[in-house]
């Protein structure tokens, strides 16, 4: 997502908040046509790494998109709906996952 210009990507690990997923995904869009575009590859990615799309809401004009691969879930938004819904507040007591892009150093 961040190299696809998402800004603020943060995973959130809620292996032991929730019994439905083990990692959150959540970054901000630029613009309706670029979260959906992210969307489309982030779920064209996860299928070609053996995880195929769940289920998933990604209409073009959405402010807010969510790709569900079971294990790990997946939500764009556009800046001011992710303000509004606040969704990392909802797991303040999960581990924020410091991540990198293979290959490179911290």
């Amino acid at each position: 997502m961040a190299d696809l210009h998402c800004e603020n990507v943060v995973l959130i690990d809620v292996r032991r908040h929730s019994q439905v997923t083990q990692f959150i995904v959540v970054g901000s869009g630029t613009s309706d046509r670029q979260m959906y575009s992210v969307a489309e590859d982030v779920a064209e990615l996860g299928s070609e790494s053996g995880h195929p799309v769940f289920q998933s809401s990604r209409e073009r004009s959405s402010n807010w998109m969510v790709i569900d691969f079971v294990d790990v879930i997946v939500h764009i938004f556009e800046p001011n709906t992710r303000a509004y819904y606040d969704l990392e507040s909802l797991w303040v007591d999960a581990k924020r996952v410091r991540w990198r892009r293979a290959g490179q150093g911290m």
